[in-house]
């Protein structure tokens, strides 16, 4: 069809420009900024050591979390989410304190919003293995079992947490970052610098401002418990003098498992609703109580 006159070129243009408002439009609202979305990551405790119970399976809806991987065993498929029923991290972990952070959350926010969890853990791994820039060198020294579950996220663990919250941006709103980690950099009096630097990477290739996104870092298996790791506890607590969005979540009172490394079902219940009531008083909501 040809356009002779310059109405009809006119009246074309018009049309293309309706268009692609129409679908920026759409692409908009596909951002739902009632939808909280939080990253968490670190080792073993983070990824969920304890055998989640029958009292652990029944979720509101509200709280999704957004799939790391493939899990046939669960009928899930990464990169789709799903009702924040455990495992949260990989495929046959267990109970983690992000799934009480969770619970704790949709109790007492307002009905209209929703929560999502991503989850990127990796059991026995240092600090240094969500290092954007170091990532290689460590994974090649590190143990074969750890390889296998590191390659589960590609290889680079890091990587997959901004891949998956770069998809969660187009639908929600990051509004907090939390870290269980430390077990295995214990006596690292670097840690805390080291941690800021993952943090501001994190920031940097999420476009995010600084100080907007609080990290919660909680504690390890407290001295009350006889935590075998507890010495680390006192520098994990100098996180805020780097990073002054950080807050540390105390561990002391959370039931431990018999290796003292790892809290037990009722401690990651415990801890986890502690980091949702610091979240909660960070967003300007008290605690409600209940799930």
């Amino acid at each position: 069809m040809k356009y002779s006159s310059g109405r009809n070129r006119n009246r074309y243009m018009r049309l293309l420009i309706c268009a692609a408002g129409f679908c920026l439009g759409m692409q908009a609202k596909a951002q739902d900024p009632n939808f909280y979305i939080f990253l968490s990551f670190g080792q073993s405790n983070m990824e969920g050591n304890a055998k989640f119970e029958a009292q652990d399976t029944t979720v509101n809806p509200r709280f999704k979390v957004l799939e790391a991987v493939d899990c046939p065993n669960l009928g899930r498929e990464r990169d789709k989410w799903y009702t924040a029923v455990p495992p949260l991290s990989r495929c046959r972990t267990g109970i983690t304190p992000a799934d009480y952070f969770g619970r704790t959350l949709v109790a007492s926010l307002p009905e209209n919003i929703r929560v999502g969890i991503i989850n990127v853990s990796v059991g026995g791994c240092k600090i240094e293995l969500f290092e954007k820039n170091n990532y290689q060198t460590y994974t090649a020294t590190a143990p074969s079992w750890m390889v296998g579950m590191i390659n589960e996220y590609g290889g680079n663990p890091y990587g997959r947490l901004v891949e998956l919250a770069r998809q969660a941006q187009k639908e929600g709103v990051i509004k907090g970052i939390l870290l269980h980690q430390g077990e295995s950099n214990t006596g690292d009096t670097s840690w805390p610098r080291k941690v800021k630097g993952v943090y501001d990477q994190l920031l940097g290739d999420l476009n995010l401002k600084a100080g907007s996104v609080p990290l919660l870092a909680g504690e390890l298996v407290h001295a009350d418990q006889g935590g075998r790791c507890a010495s680390m506890n006192p520098i994990i607590g100098r996180l805020p003098e780097v990073i002054p969005a950080a807050h540390v979540i105390p561990s002391n009172g959370c039931t431990a498992a018999a290796d003292k490394l790892h809290f037990d079902a009722a401690g990651y219940r415990e801890l986890g609703k502690r980091y949702g009531a610091k979240m909660l008083s960070l967003l300007g909501y008290a605690v409600k109580g209940g799930e």
